[in-house]
């Protein structure tokens, strides 16, 4: 079954919070999306939030053209779910690396030096915080 809606519902934020990775497509004109896999977080406001270098291709896309979408879904081996939400994408500069610090704990084991090193070199460097802001989220579940 699929249903729309203009905000994610209190089930989608209860998938969301999975450590499930999201793949966002930024819009850029008659160039076609190209879908990267993210790591994110639902808000309590409704709102999906990732970080990224704010030199990246996506942050240069987004300054043009705000427009972005996610789409989760359920792993294989769980009934067939998605959820894709679409919406105007501000670039934040403050609270990328606590929100990176928040995802690494919850992608990642950090009592693993590796992945403890790794999450110690993304917070040496410099971050912005995408925040899309739902103006379309759609859904299905078989």
């Amino acid at each position: 079954m699929s249903t729309d809606a203009n905000s994610l519902a209190a089930q989608d934020l209860e998938f969301l919070r999975r450590p499930l990775h999201g793949f966002l497509s930024v819009a850029e004109g008659p160039v076609p999306p190209q879908p990267r896999p993210v790591w994110f977080e639902a808000t309590a406001e409704g709102t999906i939030q990732l970080f990224t270098a704010p030199d990246s291709v996506k942050v240069r896309r987004l300054r043009r053209d705000p427009r972005a979408s996610i789409v989760v879904a359920a792993p294989v081996g769980e009934r067939e779910r998605w959820l894709s939400v679409a919406g105007r994408t501000t670039v934040e500069p403050e609270g990328a690396h606590e929100l990176c610090t928040r995802l690494a704990a919850r992608y990642w084991d950090l009592d693993d030096p590796v992945r403890a090193d790794d999450l110690a070199g993304i917070l040496a460097t410099k971050q912005v915080r995408l925040v899309i802001h739902p103006e379309t989220v759609r859904r299905y579940t078989y």
